[in-house]
């Protein structure tokens, strides 16, 4: 009876333990996986405490920083005596460059006053509290406050706890982390700056002196020449109105800090939230071990003349736009990931430690799910750092040539497109028939400068018959393991590798090729395209070994079909004499020639547009046009993410990352040539001065979805054209367009629910524009055109001296667009309005282009580009 008893007792254990087993594997299961979340909140930040000057009927100025104050002139010396005797932290504000707001008043900002901390903490603790109050504990981490430019915070927690801050008291705005990404010389010389720009500024040595550019990107390289310091040209301008940090850690050193890197921070909240990084290239601290972000800063800023040197290869000398500007790094973007988290949290710094302009290569690859794309968190930081006074450049993307493909997408932010420059770096293959096939790579030539001849061998020919390896195309005709290949046959000869199934999928890459050529001996390497697989798209990058890329399948068949008619083959198929020669020519000199510019194949494209379903939007996307092509410039020998570039400390790269920086360094020049400038009259300068025409007089062409397939640009692929910093600093007329601006335009879209609006800036819509296309930008968008709409310019003349404008037009097909007036004459410093009536005279179902062109009697030229779809004739 005992042991019955115990028998039962014993089941009902076992399945008691079973049961609660499962329900922790299934609890565990169920368990909700935490994302990062960042959270607007009600209050005003630091920098606009007590600034809502438009709710009290007066304009809300849009001033050279963040935090300011108005007070007479006899008091500022009560609100911050301590800073001024330092002669920092304070910024007298001249109300030359800005509305007046009282006859007995002058304007000033304490970036450092006591208000300005105690408001400050008073944000943290209310972040704080209301994560205590609202969720459960242990369920969050805290991962920034924002406090400077935004109020709001960043958390990770999971969804269930999250929707409960959406409803919590003072929240405006939950949104998931989305990701950032990358958007991955001669350029100065092709831009005309050392002949133009640089000479007006004193030659390169004060190119961008006085300007701190921040860059918010993977970090930067100090020791590399194009950020040293050269102590025998000493920087002589006064930067109090910056004042950053110098954070270090793992090979960042306080000496980084150099006076040519004025700041050092960086931000790893959210990448260590969620993902477990790799303490071998994620390093906690300022240092790139990406390469991205020094690349991204020495094209803007990077010191002038800077020898060029890869594999005892001189290739020249690189030059930051902006040489003489000061560099403030905010790392945020590691090699294992990135967050919108960590982004924003650098925005927020770089703006309260007072950078001029921001560079941002790096941000979210994708729109927002939830909200339109002007009010994503990450564009909300954006427009308040534009507020603030800072010129904030983005690039536009990577995801051409598709239409409606730009991730920059806010009228407050310059788009930036990509372009080639006339420069080049053309190899070749020169077959023992004397043919010669074109094809790229930066390689030396085979033995003998590429005169003599080597025997050539086709990879399959030579792969080992009795090898224990998988006939897979990357072990056959990939290259891609040397085990795979007979080193008899291949040592001391050119091996042709094929493009195959490997490289399709992306699990094959070039840097298997080079592996397996040192490996093997191979006097060099042709990697060919595939007929099975099509033409595919080749840049030219560093080999160790001699190589060539033959891209193009007609240039691969007569490769072949010359090797097939020198060869002999026996009955089984096997080659039994290799009579082909070959010799790769020298690859690493470049060739100034062709059209130029051209709109690269990567570059995102417009339309713009203004939800997840793209819908148009009436903003022109890309807003400018610059060199994004082969651009060279430093990098990391860590090359954390390119293999095939480690240890080298220069690197030749494509993308809207390169093109975003060569806009900012012209950026810095026009504000060192205008200081007094708003950020959009500089966005306005560099859009309107540009040019749609290429060094062949043409208009500029675009890179189609083929190899070697082009068409004419339009606005949706340039923008309003390739930058001209020669005409930019001189423009003639600008068009500003401020934050009360931006908000009456938010406030004008159609259907928008203004609570939304409210919710995620903290303004109400007591205005909105008669139309979207209303705002006052450097272009005129229309993405609805239905019979007519008049929208109106207001332009200021920052010129010295009076002058006369000639209106004309070319009016987008399918309509007639009327000026009024046709001509103006304007004196310096006055707004003249023009009027633009658009009507459809034809309805069709695509936009169309054009532009009004304002030609001025002291040779000012203003084109605004015009992009509009006629819907219908009533």
């Amino acid at each position: 009876m005992a042991n019955k008893v115990d028998t039962s007792a014993s089941s009902s254990y076992y399945a008691l333990l079973i049961t609660v087993l499962v329900f922790v594997i299934v609890g565990t299961c169920c368990a909700e996986e935490r994302s990062v979340y960042l959270v607007l909140m009600e209050e005003e930040p630091v920098a606009f405490h007590g600034s809502h000057l438009s709710h009290e009927g007066r304009k809300v100025l849009a001033l050279d920083r963040y935090y300011y104050c108005c007070f007479p002139v006899l008091n500022i010396l009560q609100i911050c005596p301590r800073l001024l005797g330092q002669g920092r932290g304070c910024r007298f504000l001249g109300l030359n460059s800005f509305s007046s707001i009282g006859a007995d008043q002058d304007m000033y900002f304490c970036m450092d006053s006591e208000v300005s901390k105690a408001h400050a903490k008073h944000l943290v603790d209310s972040h704080d509290q209301l994560l205590q109050s609202n969720l459960e504990t242990g369920s969050y981490n805290k991962l920034y406050s924002f406090k400077h430019i935004v109020n709001g915070f960043s958390v990770h927690t999971t969804p269930s706890q999250a929707n409960k801050l959406k409803v919590a008291p003072g929240v405006k705005l939950v949104e998931k982390d989305r990701g950032a990404k990358l958007m991955t010389t001669y350029t100065p010389q092709f831009l005309g700056l050392p002949q133009e720009v640089w000479a007006k500024e004193g030659g390169n040595k004060n190119g961008g002196e006085g300007i701190v550019i921040g860059f918010v990107d993977t970090g930067i390289t100090p020791e590399h020449p194009s950020f040293t310091y050269d102590p025998l040209n000493p920087f002589t301008s006064n930067i109090s109105h910056f004042s950053g940090a110098c954070e270090t850690g793992p090979r960042f050193p306080s000496s980084s800090c150099n006076g040519k890197i004025v700041s050092a921070r960086y931000f790893s909240a959210g990448a260590q939230a969620i993902a477990t990084l790799n303490t071998s290239v994620d390093f906690l601290s300022p240092f790139d071990a990406a390469g991205h972000g020094s690349h991204v800063a020495s094209i803007a800023a990077g010191n002038a003349g800077v020898p060029v040197m890869m594999d005892g290869f001189y290739y020249g000398r690189a030059s930051g736009m902006a040489p003489r500007a000061r560099i403030a790094v905010y790392k945020a973007v590691y090699p294992t990931v990135g967050t919108i988290t960590d982004v924003v949290a650098a925005i927020d710094q770089a703006t309260m430690d007072g950078v001029d302009i921001l560079t941002l290569s790096v941000g979210p690859d994708e729109p927002p799910e939830d909200t339109i794309t002007f009010l994503s968190v990450f564009d909300i930081f954006m427009l308040f750092a534009r507020r603030a006074g800072v010129f904030v450049a983005q690039a536009a993307g990577n995801h051409g040539p598709d239409f409606s493909t730009v991730v920059s997408y806010s009228p407050w932010a310059v788009g930036v497109a990509a372009c080639s420059t006339d420069r080049s770096y053309p190899g070749s293959l020169l077959l023992g028939n004397g043919l010669k096939v074109g094809g790229v790579g930066l390689s030396g030539p085979t033995f003998g400068d590429g005169k003599f001849l080597c025997k050539l061998v086709l990879a399959k020919d030579a792969v080992r018959v009795n090898g224990a390896f998988p006939r897979t195309p990357a072990y056959v005709e990939e290259c891609q393991y040397p085990e795979a290949l007979d080193p008899v046959i291949v040592r001391g000869r050119i091996v042709i590798c094929v493009f195959s199934a490997g490289f399709y999928n992306g699990t094959s890459n070039i840097n298997a090729i080079i592996d397996t050529a040192r490996t093997l001996g191979f006097m060099g390497f042709a990697f060919v395209a595939n007929p099975a697989y099509g033409d595919f798209i080749a840049e030219p990058i560093p080999f160790a070994v001699s190589g060539i890329i033959i891209p193009k399948v007609v240039d691969a068949q007569i490769i072949s079909q010359y090797y097939e008619q020198n060869i002999q083959r026996d009955e089984r198929g096997f080659v039994i004499q290799y009579c082909a020669r070959a010799a790769i020519r020298e690859g690493r000199v470049a060739s100034f020639v062709g059209q130029a510019p051209i709109v690269s194949r990567f570059s995102s494209r417009g339309p713009d547009f203004v939800d997840s379903n793209r819908n148009p939007a009436d903003v022109l996307k890309p807003d400018i046009l610059a060199p994004g092509h082969q651009i060279w410039a430093a990098w990391s020998p860590l090359s954390a993410l390119e293999p095939i570039l480690t240890g080298y400390h220069f690197a030749l790269l494509s993308g809207t990352s390169m093109a975003t920086p060569h806009t900012v360094g012209i950026a810095a020049l026009i504000k060192q040539y205008n200081p007094s400038w708003t950020p959009s009259m500089i966005a306005s300068a560099i859009s309107t001065t540009a040019t749609k025409y290429d060094n062949y007089g043409e208009v500029i062409l675009a890179e189609g979805s083929y190899l070697n397939s082009y068409y004419p640009s339009t606005h949706f692929d340039r923008g309003a054209g390739l930058v001209n910093p020669a005409r930019a600093i001189d423009p003639g007329l600008v068009l500003p367009a401020e934050f009360e601006d931006h908000i009456n335009f938010l406030c004008s879209l159609p259907g928008i629910d203004w609570s939304v609006i409210n919710a995620a800036t903290g303004e109400r819509c007591t205005r909105s524009l008669s139309h979207p296309a209303n705002l006052n930008l450097p272009s005129v968008t229309i993405s609805t055109l239905r019979n007519s709409l008049t929208v109106k310019r207001s332009l200021k003349n920052v010129d010295s001296r009076p002058e006369t404008y000639t209106c004309s037009v070319i009016s987008p097909n399918g309509t007639m667009v009327n000026l009024s007036p046709t001509w103006f004459r304007i004196a310096p410093q006055e707004i003249q309005d023009i009027e633009i009536q658009f009507r459809v005279i034809q309805a069709g179902g695509e936009f169309s282009f054009g532009e009004i062109v304002l030609t001025g009697s002291l040779n000012h030229i203003v084109r605004l580009p015009l992009s509009v779809l006629p819907i219908s004739t009533s």
